[in-house]
């Protein structure tokens, strides 16, 4: 944990050496550790009052650390996803949580929604509540005789998602044209530049609560691996592990996916490797998926900012070909 600390807060400095200058111009015309210098003086606080200042700390610095709470939320979640499903191959975005959150989000860029008088980005606002939507009516047709079934809440989650996709390709036939980018742009996942930090310190509130509450959770998981029948009988209450596992997963999903659009794969990439370097117990599987999940969306997000790019597309290069891995290897395991 440690080490991954470590890493992550080298990641993040690093990345704030990349980026466009006060000029238009790119940050390679700097060599590397020219661009990492000046970054560590305006931490050191000895650029007071210039522009490169100015840059680091209100465009680069919030952008860096929306991109560590992001990947840390959605790994988490993948990591709790897939030891509620026993199923490796389970993502955060399968119950159906991001398409929710997605359709709240076009809905407010299609129809211009405000909400000027709380003083409040609408997107993000209406994206959380379309996921805090989309959680509670997955559970409620997911729950059969006051029993949370997994395969049934794949399913559900499967065909949740498939409506919402129509509902969202619905809603891009009444975007203006002037609005097809932005809206585009969101559904493809990307850490956006923003000014402040009320948004991601909020964001941070969700994924920490939620965070304690599945790390709470992690004996109980390793318990649930077992199968349910196995875990009744060793004393686990397996329908309220699998009802907090799935509420505080979907919380921090919903809070994350909101903030950034839905940006696939992470949480499948960054569970299995930590996995496979560190073995199957979740109590340190999760709280090291949490710090992972940073690390890679901020490398993640600087090699988009290089490239110009979205994130999500980035995430997709890296993750495609790692789930075709994990399925072929599935297959050989499982003989089918």
């Amino acid at each position: 944990m440690v080490l991954l600390l470590i890493v992550l807060l080298l990641a993040g400095f690093v990345a704030l050496g990349f980026g466009p200058t006060q000029g238009g111009d790119s940050v390679e015309e700097l060599s590397f550790w020219s661009a990492r210098l000046r970054v560590l003086r305006v931490l050191l606080g000895q650029m007071s009052g210039t522009t490169v200042e100015t840059i680091v700390l209100k465009l680069r610095l919030p952008r860096v650390l929306l991109a560590a709470v992001v990947g840390a939320g959605l790994a988490i979640a993948g990591g709790t996803f897939q030891a509620m499903l026993r199923n490796p191959l389970a993502d955060p975005f399968i119950l159906g949580v991001s398409g929710g959150a997605s359709v709240g989000a076009v809905a407010a860029m299609v129809f211009k929604l405000h909400l000027h008088r709380f003083s409040m980005p609408a997107v993000p606002v209406f994206a959380f509540a379309g996921a805090l939507g989309t959680m509670m009516l997955v559970y409620w047709v997911a729950r059969t005789r006051g029993r949370l079934q997994p395969y049934v809440l794949l399913m559900v989650g499967v065909i949740v998602n498939a409506v919402l996709g129509a509902v969202i390709m619905y809603l891009s036939t009444l975007v203006e044209f002037g609005q097809t980018h932005e809206v585009f742009y969101w559904l493809m996942g990307g850490i956006r530049d923003t000014s402040g930090y009320a948004q991601i310190g909020i964001t941070l509130v969700f994924v920490v609560i939620g965070g304690v509450a599945l790390v709470w959770q992690a004996t109980r998981f390793n318990v649930l691996s077992l199968g349910e029948e196995h875990s009744q009988h060793l004393g686990v209450n397996v329908e309220r592990t699998k009802l907090i596992g799935f509420i505080a997963a979907s919380l921090v999903v919903g809070a994350v996916v909101s903030m950034s659009g839905p940006i696939g794969f992470v949480g499948l990439i960054v569970p299995h490797i930590v996995r496979l370097i560190w073995g199957p117990d979740h109590r340190l599987l999760l709280p090291a998926s949490l710090l992972a999940g940073g690390i890679f969306l901020v490398v993640s997000d600087s090699i988009a900012r290089v490239m110009v790019i979205p994130v999500g597309v980035v995430t997709a290069f890296c993750g495609g070909p790692f789930f075709l891995v994990l399925l072929k290897r599935q297959q050989k395991r499982t003989g089918c």
